[in-house]
């Protein structure tokens, strides 16, 4: 059987850490979704479409990575693309708490298993939120970026 995971988050932008977090799941999983949650009530920087054709871009002809928007639960969303993993990354221990909250619930809810990886130290000060601060008062931020 398949091993596929999916890797949900906003994605706004898609980082080096979170690429890292990719490349190590590809170590022992068959196929990751990479998995852009679509929620009205949250405001992007860039454009849905913008971001799918960014990741695409670092992965190029894999077969193993597909990247799909989504609008709903992701445990939903899991279930309908074949998946039993959530592939998560984990920074701090205030990421550690709140993850394993929702991944309580997701296996309870959906029999969906949570994967948490610690984040490479190199990647640990990198989130999109501080990325888009960045980008918002146009500082070069390539080196944040895959």
């Amino acid at each position: 059987m398949k091993k596929i995971a999916i890797f949900p988050g906003t994605f706004d932008p898609f980082t080096k850490g979170h690429d890292a977090l990719v490349r190590r799941g590809l170590s022992f999983l068959d196929e990751i979704i990479i998995a852009i949650g679509v929620n009205d009530s949250k405001k992007t920087m860039i454009s849905l479409e913008d971001r799918i054709k960014a990741i695409n871009s670092v992965y190029g002809e894999d077969s193993r990575v597909k990247v799909i928007a989504y609008d709903g639960l992701t445990v939903d969303f899991a279930v309908q693309q074949n998946a039993k993993i959530i592939l998560r990354g984990i920074r701090t221990t205030t990421d550690l708490e709140y993850e394993k909250l929702i991944a309580d619930v997701n296996r309870k809810v959906a029999g969906i298993e949570t994967v948490m990886l610690i984040t490479e130290p190199e990647y640990a000060h990198v989130s999109s939120t501080i990325v888009r601060e960045l980008m918002r008062y146009g500082r070069d931020v390539s080196e944040f970026l895959p």
